[in-house]
């Protein structure tokens, strides 16, 4: 594994935008899924903290905070492991058992120059058994992140 030190040292924070497919193991309840994401490029230790928000086309919202660490595969590849807690409301979609859900999600980005990414991320959403009904599902997501000071010129 070439990790890459200069590529880690330099990453700022960005704002993720992603687009996919809500369900998809199972397509019972299977919808659109959109989320936009915060990613601090603050570490605590290897640990980065990030929230978001998802929706789905069946008014189904999630709300969710949590960290993530990025591992550079030279200075183009990043892979980035997360784990969010957070509200989940299931609208018209598919009832995950209970209001506080749990994603773990595993993402592979592709790096600019600019330092914005193009990855494809696998999640999964679950209550941890804390609910009657644990169903759980799976996301699958394309996400484009920008860095901040790129959007805002911070």
């Amino acid at each position: 594994m070439a990790l890459a030190g200069a590529a880690e040292a330099d990453d700022p924070d960005f704002l993720s935008i992603g687009g996919g497919y809500f369900d998809w193991n199972r397509q019972k309840n299977e919808a659109a899924e959109f989320r936009l994401e915060y990613r601090s490029d603050i570490k605590f230790w290897i640990f980065k903290p990030f929230g978001g928000l998802m929706g789905t086309s069946d008014a189904a919202i999630y709300a969710y905070a949590g960290i993530l660490t990025d591992f550079f595969f030279g200075n183009r590849i990043v892979v980035t492991p997360s784990f969010a807690p957070g509200y989940y409301e299931n609208g018209d979609g598919l009832d995950l058992g209970h209001e506080l859900e749990f994603r773990s999600q595993l993402e592979i980005a592709y790096r600019f120059d600019n330092r914005s990414r193009l990855g494809i991320a696998v999640s999964h959403m679950s209550n941890a058994s804390i609910g009657d009904e644990n169903p759980g599902t799976e996301s699958a997501i394309i996400y484009y992140s920008a860095p901040l000071n790129m959007l805002f010129g911070k």
